[in-house]
């Protein structure tokens, strides 16, 4: 969002003007970040340090500064860190990165046209928001779900389809368990919930649901605070925008036949690389923006977009602000992590990086494998990964 960028850049000038030490911050789409980090670590040249997502720095550990110290002494200060980020940002007990922010991800929708299909609330179930789904797309507001390789959103969809039905890519161990029972019936739901979506799905990345949502098409989304924020800023310029800011409502996803809560959200670590001629310098300006006053106004500026993942920053004014930030306030402590039941490594990384799980659902939805079929390719596509 826009104000994290700005409160971003205004905190990187108070570093140059405290250090004498010049930044400059360059700006890649979420897609091509995850490649142009692999190249610039394992050609060791390019940025001297970048902010990348999930466990991508568990692919390249050895090609990252250690950062334990600075690590633990941000921890020690600012009241520890969330678990899921930090599981992120560490390797072998040390730290190959700084978790930088949670980007949480919620339920969006339109409060009007969820009444207007004859609910009173959101559901809090899977069963439910089935059902209100299919009463949403009879009344002409499609649901919109990303079926395509989006970082953000169709990690975050799939992940959440899976494990809310108990299933999970690998045990605890590390061994590849898509194919079961419980995935399955998480296949069979996405199946369901696609029919009442609008068309075209599949190929979204991650600004389409925003684009379909804000332009009316869309009735309900998962996505970040980011959608209501885009609706609210413009609202002075567009009363259609103004229309929708006032409507919008958030809430965290349904829960499914596992019982609780399970999302993943998307996690961006600061990485140092190795090959930087300024690791000191690096790390310099990484403590600096991680500090009081700085990650304050930082986190208060992204507006509920960026979740703080140092506790002490848990109580920042944000959160209560505005109540459709509240379904965002806990993102850093309730994540669970990708590769789930299994350890963070290489395998965990890649199998994501390779959209194995994401492919799986958008081929049994779309009909170019049954469910069977596209649990079994994901097995096989997993196994490379798992079996090196």
């Amino acid at each position: 969002v826009k104000g994290d960028e700005d409160q971003w850049l205004a905190n990187t000038k108070r570093f140059t003007e405290a250090t004498g030490v010049e930044v400059r911050v360059d700006k890649e789409s979420w897609e091509d970040i995850r490649p142009k980090a692999a190249v610039a670590a394992n050609v060791g040249s390019g940025p001297d340090l970048m902010f990348v997502w999930f466990d991508d720095p568990h692919q390249y550990p050895d090609k990252l500064h250690d950062v334990s110290e600075l690590g633990e002494y941000l921890g020690a200060k600012y009241g520890g860190w969330h678990d899921g980020p930090k599981q992120y940002a560490t390797r072998d007990g040390k730290f190959i990165g700084l978790p930088l922010a949670t980007i949480g991800n919620a339920i969006v929708y339109r409060e009007s046209w969820v009444k207007e299909a004859g609910f009173s609330e959101f559901p809090k179930d899977t069963a439910g928001f089935l059902d209100l789904c299919k009463a949403l797309q009879a009344k002409g507001h499609p649901a919109g779900f990303t079926h395509g390789h989006g970082v953000g959103d169709g990690n975050n969809y799939a992940h959440w389809l899976l494990w809310s039905h108990g299933g999970q890519m690998v045990d605890e161990g590390g061994k590849v368990a898509i194919n079961s029972p419980e995935t399955l019936k998480a296949i069979e739901y996405a199946q369901e919930l696609y029919k009442t979506f609008i068309p075209g799905t599949e190929s979204w990345l991650d600004v389409n649901n925003n684009r379909a949502f804000l332009a009316g098409e869309l009735g309900v989304i998962a996505n970040g605070i980011s959608a209501y924020n885009t609706a609210k800023i413009n609202k002075d310029k567009d009363p259609k925008l103004a229309e929708i800011a006032k409507d919008i409502r958030t809430t965290n996803l349904p829960i499914g036949p596992v019982g609780k809560s399970v999302e993943l959200f998307q996690v961006t670590t600061a990485v140092i690389f190795d090959y930087t001629p300024y690791p000191n310098a690096a790390k310099a300006y990484l403590q600096f923006m991680f500090e009081d006053p700085q990650m304050s106004d930082w986190i208060t500026s992204s507006a509920g977009y960026c979740c703080q993942t140092l506790k002490a920053f848990d109580s920042n004014p944000v959160w209560t602000a505005d109540p459709n930030n509240a379904a965002y306030a806990k993102a850093s402590a309730t994540l669970r992590p990708n590769g789930y039941a299994g350890p963070l490594g290489y395998a965990s990384a890649a199998t994501m990086a390779d959209y194995v799980l994401v492919d799986m659902f958008a081929k049994a939805v779309t009909g170019q494998a049954t469910p069977q079929e596209a649990m079994e390719e994901a097995e096989k596509r997993a196994n490379r990964y798992y079996r090196v």
